[in-house]
């Protein structure tokens, strides 16, 4: 029974030259977008209660708060369910924050990216690093207490040391959740037609990545995901949901979901999508095997990797027995004790050839 949902909000002010998620810099179809976004809902949902509510994009802050709210209000929850909102700091108004908190939004999460001027305009960001700042503050005193910053390594013109000042500057300010995604460029984006100069090639990405570990786990946050950190146990129960392989529905154009043993996903086109939203663009059912292939390469993500009872027990697969060649072959890049087996910092940063040679198994 699915206990999670997400919504995608596809609209962005630009398109940050980086950027592959599907969004579009047009809001002129917020309100047909709405219509069909609720009637999706309308149709899918079963009234389960939810533990999650995830607002993703885009820029969900675009939207006005009432529709926000109208959004939650479709949904039936369990207590204290976890109600994620994502923002960009040039539209994360004070009144918007306070509007999405009284709506029941309980968790924000900041496309910061960085807090150098330099850096955001060279991959398009819009925001000033002031208005980044000044959104987690705004963000407090809206009555938020779990409060999360995303971040990009590897960014033009940035060096180890600046990356590592960002990070210093969002621990000043109390999140007690930052997340890090280094730079890749990918097919469809404006750094794909027009390459960015003074990038990090991949050993400085590495070597950036290796020394966020340690000043966030010095700093007491506990790195509990191959990119997410977190202070007092503050994870981010959605994502959780995404790598423990449980049922999410996802609504809105491009989002993705995953029901009674299928993965589908909505139009990638937001005029497709207007037109026929209770229509799929792609539907698989789940292998046992494909089933357990994600399990491996969700659970691996995760800093306590993956328990070995669970397994057995979801999976009919003794995990050490099956895979004992490959944990052998990459024992540097393991640790295993009785119960998990998990990766080293070292090991996530060579995790996609890892992960490569359990699949083909």
């Amino acid at each position: 029974m699915p206990q999670s949902a997400y919504i995608h909000i596809p609209f962005c002010k630009s398109k940050c030259f980086y950027c592959a998620f599907m969004s579009v810099a047009n809001t002129d179809y917020i309100p047909a977008y709405l219509e069909s976004l609720k009637k999706e809902i309308k149709s899918y949902y079963k009234n389960e209660p939810l533990k999650t509510l995830y607002f993703g994009g885009g820029t969900p802050s675009l939207l006005k708060s009432e529709h926000i709210s109208e959004i939650i209000q479709m949904f039936n929850f369990e207590t204290m369910p976890e109600i994620t909102v994502e923002v960009n700091p040039e539209s994360a108004h004070p009144d918007f924050l306070s509007g999405i908190f009284s709506a029941g939004a309980n968790r924000l999460s900041i496309g910061v990216q960085s807090f150098d001027e330099k850096i955001l305009k060279s991959i398009g960001r819009i925001h000033t690093p002031k208005q980044a700042k000044d959104t987690v503050v705004n963000a407090f005193s809206a009555g938020f207490s779990n409060v999360s910053t995303d971040f990009i390594y590897g960014l033009p013109f940035q060096t180890q040391d600046k990356f590592l000042d960002d990070l210093a500057a969002a621990i000043e300010t109390g999140v007690q959740h930052i997340s890090l995604y280094g730079l890749k460029i990918e097919e469809g984006t404006p750094f794909y037609k027009n390459p960015p100069v003074n990038i990090a090639d991949e050993d400085l990405q590495a070597d950036m990545y290796s020394a966020a570990v340690n000043l966030l786990c010095e700093n007491g946050f506990e790195h509990y995901e191959i990119s997410n950190f977190a202070k007092n146990k503050k994870y981010s129960g959605h994502n959780m949901n995404y790598w423990n392989c449980e049922e999410y529905y996802g609504f809105g154009a491009a989002a993705h979901g995953y029901l009674n043993g299928a993965r589908y996903a909505n139009f990638a086109s937001i005029s497709k999508y207007i037109n026929s939203p209770l229509e799929k663009e792609f539907l698989k059912n789940l292998t046992p095997k494909d089933m357990e292939n994600e399990a491996i390469f969700l659970g691996l993500r995760r800093g306590t990797g993956i328990n070995f009872i669970d397994f057995k027990n979801r999976y009919k697969t003794d995990f050490l027995e099956k895979y004992s060649v490959i944990l052998e072959k990459y024992k540097d890049f393991f640790v295993i004790t009785d119960t998990n087996c998990a990766f080293t910092t070292e090991g996530f940063l060579v995790s996609n050839s890892i992960l490569a040679d359990f699949i083909e198994l």
